[in-house]
């Protein structure tokens, strides 16, 4: 639809009214100067960490006082078995397994039967023996026979040697066969199939290779069992590139259970490896540590504390004067006129009389507010 100018007339004439209307009311020319806003004044935020708090003489104060320490580096670990101590259970016949008396982690002792395997070896070890005792009783009846015709000149001397010889090597071939049922475990006067297997030492059952109707295959297999002597224990531990400056060959560490947090054990650094994990950059260290009444099992996680050589001087306060807040520890330290500034530390070990140690963050003879929590809540307020 075409519109017409005459629809806008009455609109356009009351905004010339209206504009002629204010410009007489200023009198005459408008001052655009007069008319202009004043500048805004912007203030620079206050820093979250500064605090002004009304009469500040309420809140006490107290100086962080001198502790010296050795430096501690807290590093994890796993408890495995010493492999030094590891012995395999050796089958020294082949056969099928027709009785296991053991289990995975139970505890045997040297001796202990652990599994029976009906073997063909004791069948061919007995035929030997019985073959080389009669050729032993025959060569000492040849030898016999021919010392007495040397005695009597029938013979010569060389004859009587061979004699000798042969009745010599007999006797060896009849010791191997014995020492060959000996190792089987079988009775020469009563021979058997079944050959018992025992535990070489006294430990826990650490491995198991086999079950009931499996085969073994003699020294050629794997072994049945694996038994650890789990009185001592190693405790393998990955420490940082830039921490290996903390951990030394011979020195002692101090080991925490997570499963037992009040007891402390002593290990001695048994070695350092001298490959270094390439994606995390750590070394593994090896501390062996004695297991009394066994209360350390393979697979545990442990903290493992080294100490250096050199006591270091740190700062001490007592604990009010700490607030730990989303997972960082901060103290307050007073300013000149009424005003407080918030400073995070890194703290240390629990000290005697509720003090703390403060490792960074303050130095010996610095001045805090001494209950950080009432003035936390004084802040909030």
């Amino acid at each position: 639809m075409r519109a017409r100018i005459s629809d806008f007339a009455p609109a356009a004439l009351f905004c010339v009214t209206f504009g002629i209307g204010v410009a007489g009311c200023g009198g005459g020319k408008v001052d655009q100067k007069a008319e202009a806003p004043p500048p805004a004044s912007v203030e620079t935020e206050m820093d979250p960490n500064n605090f002004k708090v009304d009469n500040p003489e309420q809140f006490h104060l107290v100086a962080a006082t001198e502790y010296k320490a050795v430096s501690t580096l807290n590093v994890t670990g796993v408890v495995n078995p010493d492999i030094a101590r590891a012995v395999p259970v050796i089958s020294i016949a082949s056969g099928r397994i027709v009785e296991i008396d053991a289990r995975l982690g139970d505890e045997v002792s040297k001796g202990q039967l652990l599994l029976k395997v009906r073997s063909n070896d004791v069948a061919t070890s007995y035929q030997t023996y019985l073959k080389a005792e009669n050729d032993e009783r025959f060569a000492r009846l040849q030898y016999d026979r021919a010392k007495t015709l040397y005695d009597k000149g029938a013979i010569a001397k060389s004859a009587l040697e061979a004699a000798e010889d042969a009745a010599l090597d007999a006797k060896a071939d009849l010791d191997a066969a014995l020492e060959q049922l000996r190792l089987l475990g079988a009775d020469k006067d009563h021979p058997s199939g079944i050959v018992e297997v025992r535990a070489p030492i006294s430990g826990v059952i650490t491995d198991q290779q086999v079950t009931n109707a499996a085969g073994v295959q003699g020294l050629g297999g794997p072994n049945p069992f694996t038994i650890s002597d789990l009185s001592y224990v190693w405790i393998i531990c990955d420490v940082y590139e830039n921490d290996l400056d903390a951990v030394h060959v011979g020195e002692f560490a101090d080991i925490r259970l997570n499963a037992y947090p009040d007891k402390v054990l002593k290990g001695k650094i048994d070695n350092i490896l001298p490959i270094l994990d390439p994606s995390i950059r750590t070394a593994k260290v090896r501390i062996e540590v004695p297991n009394p009444g066994k209360i350390m099992r393979v697979g545990m996680f442990t903290t493992a504390t080294f100490h250096g050589r050199e006591p270091q001087l740190h700062a001490a306060l007592p604990a009010t004067a700490i607030l730990h807040l989303h997972d960082r520890q901060w103290v307050y330290v007073p300013l000149a006129g009424g005003r407080f500034r918030r400073m995070e530390v890194t703290t240390g070990n629990m000290l005697p009389g509720n003090q703390q140690e403060v490792l960074s963050g303050i130095n010996p003879g610095a001045q805090v507010v001494q209950n950080a929590l009432a003035f936390d809540n004084t802040v909030e307020q």
